[in-house]
């Protein structure tokens, strides 16, 4: 098996623990342990009860509490639907090792994650790209996947809200997209793991599992739970697909942490506290870098819908990663270079950090840029 470099990963690998204003961080601002254990009524019971499991390998599958407040967060799962992995990458890595096999056709977005389309190609897929365009909001052409499907496609791979862009695509795109993938019996595996951060208050998209009978969602407690430190994640399938997924996790997992299972519990019971802090944090934030934006002649951008991240163009004719290492080495402010997802002149911001990080390294940045102008 032959994979690629993972670029992003490599490249927040490198830097990210010496960046002094790192706002290429993807997560919602994270929670300290003792804020977690806080949302509880009574802490010192929480922390008590805690002490007294018996560090075991606990649920195989995730423990029962664990599927039944994951499968509420869907309309048509149940907890059996549901299996535990460690985090969205575990799980879409799961989803491919189950499902993919030398010569199936994959089709994936583009840009997006880069596991999406370099693990099924290590698998011996045949994988083609679904270009999102910045001149299109980086919506998919439906007319274009509809040419790249085949009666050879297996799987067709969206990211939904859309990273690195922040794009969100609306229920009437993913019926189409379900009709697609319907007309070639083909599998949706889509990554959700920025579910529910949406600008739009009154937004309310479905997730895939609750539009398609072999649509696949993967979410995680990182992003927008703010706890990535957990390493939980989810797949959300048909009963035959974790079924499948199970049999398969066998030879690489066996169970997730128990104490992760128990604290992403307790985070899931708290649901409504955690989003409506992450909510005003990711609204907050976005208005500042759009005010930033503004004010910056060398930048500009499609305003992200979703999500915690943004692709920022920039006009300067320097390579993406050279002008993320100068600025890095002159300011401490660390961004991601486009390169990492095939687009150069451009660079991503993770602007759902702290706000007052944010802030500073923006001015970092509008110093960096005003030595290029």
């Amino acid at each position: 098996m032959l994979v690629k470099p993972f670029k992003v990963e490599e490249w927040m690998n490198a830097y990210e623990h010496e960046a002094v204003y790192n706002i290429a961080e993807t997560c919602v601002d994270s929670l300290t342990l003792g804020e977690l254990i806080a949302l509880s009524e009574e802490p010192e019971d929480f922390l008590r009860a805690l002490s007294t499991k018996k560090l075991t390998y606990g649920h195989i599958e995730g423990s029962p509490e664990f599927r039944s407040h994951i499968a509420a967060l869907y309309k048509t799962m149940k907890p059996e639907n549901i299996l535990s992995m460690n985090g969205a990458i575990g799980a879409n890595f799961l989803v491919f090792y189950t499902l993919v096999q030398p010569g199936d056709e994959v089709i994936s977005v583009h840009p997006t994650y880069q596991q999406m389309y370099s693990v099924p190609e290590s698998f011996g897929a045949s994988v083609k790209l679904l270009k999102l365009k910045p001149e299109n909001g980086f919506m998919p052409d439906l007319n274009e996947l509809r040419s790249l499907v085949s009666d050879k496609t297996k799987l067709i791979c969206i990211n939904n809200p859309n990273n690195p862009s922040g794009a969100l695509m609306d229920e009437a795109i993913l019926r189409e997209i379900v009709e697609i993938a319907r007309s070639c019996d083909a599998y949706i595996l889509c990554d959700e793991v920025y579910r529910g951060l949406y600008q739009d208050p009154e937004a309310n998209i479905p997730s895939i599992v609750d539009l398609y009978e072999k649509g696949i969602s993967t979410g995680s407690m990182s992003k927008v739970f703010s706890l990535a430190g957990l390493r939980l994640g989810w797949i959300a399938a048909p009963a035959d697909v974790i079924k499948s997924c199970f049999q398969h996790r066998d030879y690489t997992t066996i169970s997730c942490g128990m104490l992760d299972d128990t604290l992403a519990v307790h985070a899931l019971k708290n649901y409504d506290k955690i989003m409506e802090r992450n909510l005003r944090i990711v609204r907050d934030n976005l208005q500042i870098l759009d005010d930033w934006v503004q004010r910056e002649p060398l930048i500009s951008y499609v305003k992200p819908q979703a999500g915690t991240t943004a692709m920022l163009k920039y006009e300067a004719p320097i390579p993406s990663e050279h002008f993320c290492l100068e600025l890095f080495k002159k300011t401490g402010a660390f961004l991601t270079p486009g390169s990492c997802f095939d687009m150069e002149g451009w660079v991503r911001i993770g602007y759902a950090c702290d706000t007052e990080m944010l802030k500073a390294g923006l001015e970092k940045v509008s110093e960096f840029l005003h030595t290029l102008s």
